[in-house]
């Protein structure tokens, strides 16, 4: 589960206060809000990224308020994918198994999983200079998916996508919300995603949420 309280979060002149926000385990949350409202502010709060200067942030019934990123078990998938440039398919999908150590032959298993789960197999060896944007997303998602994390946060992940391209990764969406594997929690400014996708609703405004759904 997700469970936000009282969050406080200041970002130069900008600031949220008295933030909360409680998702139940395996469930699947949107929390819709106008640009620049701070919805990305409290997505980066919950991952580490932005220290709370109040309240606290529980994941999987864990207090994580001042852990760092990598100590809080979550994916994280950044508006714009962020993949390591560097890297192949394949050693994206297989960095967070790397990194906490996982043999080689449960890493090999794990990526070609979760290649032929988003159909990009047959990308393994390309880097991302050579990816579609829709292809790009969907390595994105199997990255922060790959170490089976209970919570994953995503952050427009459909933005800059066209319609058929956008269609395809809302059905992989939909079947990752109904396995009921991970709770979710997706920012967007788009009702049509809310409406499709969305267990719970949610809306950042005049700094305060609310549950719309």
């Amino acid at each position: 589960m997700i469970e936000i309280a009282n969050l406080t979060v200041r970002q130069g002149k900008f600031a949220l206060a008295g933030v909360s926000l409680s998702v139940p385990a395996g469930r699947y949350a949107v929390l819709m809000g106008k640009s620049g409202c701070g919805k990305t502010t409290i997505l980066e709060a919950v991952a580490g990224l932005r220290p709370a200067a109040a309240g606290t942030i529980a994941l999987a019934g864990r207090d994580v308020t001042h852990l760092r990123p990598m100590a809080r078990n979550l994916g994280y998938v950044p508006q714009d994918g962020a993949l390591f440039t560097t890297m192949t398919v394949r050693d994206n999908l297989a960095f967070a198994l790397e990194v906490r150590g996982d043999s080689g032959v449960h890493i090999e298993k794990r990526v070609n999983e979760l290649a032929g789960w988003l159909e990009v197999t047959h990308l393994l060896d390309r880097r991302p200079h050579f990816l579609s944007g829709g292809e790009k997303q969907r390595v994105a998602l199997g990255r922060a998916l790959a170490s089976h994390p209970p919570v994953l946060l995503l952050d427009e992940p459909l933005s800059s996508l066209d319609d058929d391209t956008r269609d395809t990764l809302v059905e992989w969406l939909i079947r990752l919300r109904d396995s009921r594997e991970v709770t979710v929690l997706h920012v967007t400014h788009h009702s049509s995603e809310a409406d499709r996708l969305g267990d719970l609703v949610f809306r950042l405004e005049d700094a305060a949420v609310r549950q719309i759904r």
